[in-house]
């Protein structure tokens, strides 16, 4: 007859079994609390610390170049909440990156929070791919990356340098200007991430890299290849253009040539000058994009934060001060016209070329927090009515780097591999 096992054995079992119950429940815990816990500023689950490795795609002649993967089925990476995330924000510190201009570093003109730099963007049903450097560059190796547009995507540029800049020796990269090019080059990798000073795209009298401060703005009116010379041969390119266009309900186009002795200028619906700034974007990636070979990324506008009284504050005030983001989810600033969200997507539709939007209008919306502010370098000494009124000084349309731009191009990122 068999005999029952001792008790010292018996209970070495038991004690194994539990264990394997215990570490079963907290593997669970792990995996799947993004959907147990509440996102919340005050809340970081533990599903924030994992990162998940996307499934590869299938090889079909659909694939689009670069990706490695693909996106999870039902995920908005632009639909989503901010996420206070200590553990691992920000990405880099402002000290930490050379490259950063004296109008973004925040930091060391004297801001005196750091709120701003610890909140993570959390899509409602997926996780961000965690943002690769050596992933980057590799796939840049050999290759030409290129933004174009104004300051804004400027500050794009010069984030995603941040992020990848770290893991190549110092003697091994650099950064120079040439005209209205910005070019960070990694010489082992034989790559180039550029920016080019284009805020309109078409050709404007706005076009100095440096001194682009004009009265009144002035479009050329089917002037792509002005500046579309200098783009080909690009291998990713991320367009931008928006702020520049916001002078009133109606904007100046030019028929003919900024040379003219007799200049024709038109006052046209700002809609219809955008529209057909898009129209001529398109015709040149139609006549100037490889589809097998290439990408093309747009980014909507970026909000600024001009007047606090949409948001329920002091009637007479801005960004100024503002350390906290917007509460309200559906909050929609009056600077960012859904019109031209609607001639963008107008415009795209029509494209046999694919664009990747880059919409990151919505989730920067909430925001306030986070612009440069008064704490910038400034393009001229403070008169004394300025001194006395920040407000009336504080730039309420530019980023604090590090900071939400970063996040700009984790989604960048994302889409780029994981499309």
């Amino acid at each position: 007859m068999e005999l029952p096992p001792s008790l010292p054995l018996f209970r070495k079992t038991r004690f194994y079994h539990y264990l394997f119950l215990l570490l079963s429940l907290v593997v669970f815990l792990i995996s799947y609390s993004a959907f147990l816990l509440p996102s919340s500023p005050s809340v970081t689950s533990l599903a924030n610390l994992i990162w998940p490795t996307p499934k590869p795609t299938k090889k079909n002649k659909d694939k689009l170049p670069f990706a490695i993967g693909e996106a999870e089925k039902e995920c908005d990476l632009f639909s989503g909440n901010w996420v206070w995330d200590e553990s691992s924000r920000p990405l880099y510190e402002e000290s930490e990156c050379p490259y950063l201009l004296p109008q973004q570093t925040c930091q060391e003109h004297g801001r005196p929070d750091k709120d701003y730099l610890y909140w993570r963007w959390q899509p409602h049903n997926c996780l961000i791919p965690r943002f690769d450097a050596s992933l980057m560059l590799e796939t840049l190796r050999g290759k030409r990356m290129m933004f174009v547009g104004d300051s804004l995507n400027r500050g794009q540029f010069i984030s995603l340098v941040c992020l990848v800049h770290k893991i190549i020796p110092n003697d091994a990269k650099s950064l120079h200007k040439v005209d209205s090019f910005t070019i960070f080059t990694a010489k082992n990798y034989n790559a180039t991430i550029e920016f080019y000073w284009a805020p309109f795209l078409l050709e404007s009298n706005a076009d100095s890299p440096g001194k682009h401060r004009v009265p009144d703005r002035i479009v050329r009116k089917d002037s792509i290849n002005t500046h579309g010379q200098n783009w080909k041969g690009v291998d990713i390119m991320v367009f931008n253009t928006y702020i520049w266009w916001m002078t009133g309900r109606t904007f100046k186009i030019l028929n003919g040539t900024f040379d003219d002795n007799i200049k024709h200028i038109a006052d046209v619906p700002t809609e219809d000058a955008y529209g057909m700034a898009m129209e001529n974007l398109l015709r040149w990636i139609k006549g100037n994009v490889d589809p097998k070979r290439n990408r093309v990324f747009f980014t909507s506008m970026s909000p600024s934060h001009a007047w606090s009284k949409e948001w329920g504050g002091d009637p007479n005030g801005n960004c100024y001060n503002e350390t906290k983001m917007i509460d309200d989810p559906n909050y929609w600033g009056s600077d960012s016209r859904k019109s031209i969200m609607q001639v963008i997507g107008e415009e795209f539709g029509k494209s046999k070329v694919p664009i990747t939007f880059l919409n990151i209008t919505q989730l920067s919306m909430p925001r306030k927090d986070a612009h440069t502010s008064i704490y910038k370098e400034r393009w001229g000494p403070l008169c004394q009515e300025e001194r006395a009124n920040p407000v009336s000084y504080a730039d309420c349309i530019h980023w604090c780097v590090p900071g939400i731009q970063d996040v700009w191009n984790e989604l960048l990122f994302a889409k780029l591999f994981y499309p």
